[in-house]
């Protein structure tokens, strides 16, 4: 897959079928728009295209927006690469850019720089400034400029949409599980390993204070969690605890991995954290012997965990 980030950074020597959207969490119902246009491209000798943007349009149109994304854009590209997909366009999203018409939108961009010949795009897409235009609009540009439009149906981006709401609203309540479901592969977050207060040292769980690469990823509900982790080509498993660790004064929330089988600096080494079940919730405990009993136990319940499920 080729990355390009922008439209004028696109190049190619024949036309392109192309879908658009955010795909944020490129989830089940992502994947199964995704496989239909590079199956499409294949047959009919097209390249595929999502073209997406950058920030989200919320962040810049909506000011005060906190949106929090399920993927960041390294994670995304991940996910999509193993879909198949030729090409990855990331356009950025600016007021300027907000404020083409749907005629400039489709001229400029959709025809001049990405070639389409066709186009798969829910039957409520809208584009073009203040989102005036419709597909149907889009099939009369169509027929000027010479590109198809394929209707995702009302039934299918139905399905996308539950599936991200239901992604978000697990996530948030901490069911992994759910989420993972929903996903097709395990919830992840990427980050550097940076110094922490050195508390799990201290209580014989030396852990991995993971800073995220970007503020915008959306972060589970606090507590503790069973995660695997590639390292240097060797998978761990581990204990991820989201919170601000109460029982010993702390107030900031922070990301610790304690790594089971694994004594290893790992720090300044930018990690990818795979979330694999929810342990228990985050507790303050009445003295620090009740915590380090906790997480005793919550080493014990992950041992079982992965006998019997992996």
């Amino acid at each position: 897959m080729k990355e390009h980030l922008s439209a004028s950074a696109f190049k190619n020597d024949r036309g392109s079928v192309v879908t658009i959207g955010t795909f944020d969490g490129v989830h089940i119902g992502h994947s199964t728009i995704l496989k239909r246009l590079v199956e499409t491209g294949k047959k009919d000798e097209l390249d595929s295209v999502l073209l997406t943007f950058f920030p989200h349009p919320r962040m810049v149109l909506q000011k005060d927006s906190d949106l929090k994304l399920i993927n960041t854009i390294s994670e995304k590209k991940q996910l999509l690469e193993d879909i198949g997909l030729d090409h990855l366009v990331i356009h950025p999203f600016t007021m300027e850019f907000s404020r083409l018409t749907a005629l400039e939108y489709v001229r400029d961009v959709l025809v001049n720089k990405l070639h389409a010949k066709k186009i798969i795009i829910g039957y409520d897409h809208r584009f073009g400034r203040n989102r005036t235009a419709n597909i149907v609009d889009l099939r009369d540009f169509g027929t000027t400029y010479g590109f198809t439009v394929e209707e995702i149906t009302a039934q299918e981006l139905n399905d996308v949409a539950i599936s991200s709401t239901k992604v978000r609203k697990a996530l948030e309540a901490g069911d992994i599980t759910a989420a993972n479901l929903y996903l097709g592969y395990n919830f992840m977050i990427t980050g550097t390993v940076t110094r922490g207060k050195g508390i799990g040292k201290n209580l014989g769980y030396p852990t991995a204070n993971l800073k995220p690469s970007e503020s915008y990823k959306l972060i589970p509900k606090k507590g503790v969690y069973l995660v695997k982790c590639n390292i240097n080509g060797e998978h761990y498993f581990g204990l991820t605890n989201i919170g601000t660790n109460p029982t010993v004064g702390g107030t900031r929330k922070t990301i610790e991995t304690y790594f089971m089988n694994l004594s290893k600096d790992l720090y300044d080494t930018e990690l990818r954290i795979e979330f694999i079940t929810h342990i228990r919730d985050e507790e303050n405990f009445e003295s620090v012997q009740d915590l380090i009993t906790a997480i005793k136990n919550d080493e014990q319940f992950a041992i079982n965990f992965l006998k019997t499920h992996e």
